[in-house]
């Protein structure tokens, strides 16, 4: 019987999937907190709110961050 090696990450992952994983949780928690901040300081309730609850490897961060708050700067 054959043992399965999962000491480089989850088994079946290895050490490039680990990396992208740990990139993108990285990019995902500076982009959330960047995004609630802007959010609280622009007393924006429902986006801090959605930006607090919905995971979405930063893509819904960067649509505050690039779209909602740039409205705002603009105006």
């Amino acid at each position: 019987m054959e043992t399965m090696n999962c000491m480089s990450g989850p088994c079946g992952i290895g050490t490039l999937g680990m990396s992208i994983l740990t990139i993108a949780f990285l990019f995902d928690f500076i982009m959330k907190g960047i995004a609630l901040w802007k959010a609280g300081n622009n007393k924006h309730k429902g986006w801090f709110i959605a930006l607090f609850i919905i995971n979405s490897i930063g893509i819904l961060p960067l649509i505050y961050l690039f779209v909602i708050d740039k409205k705002k700067s603009d105006a």
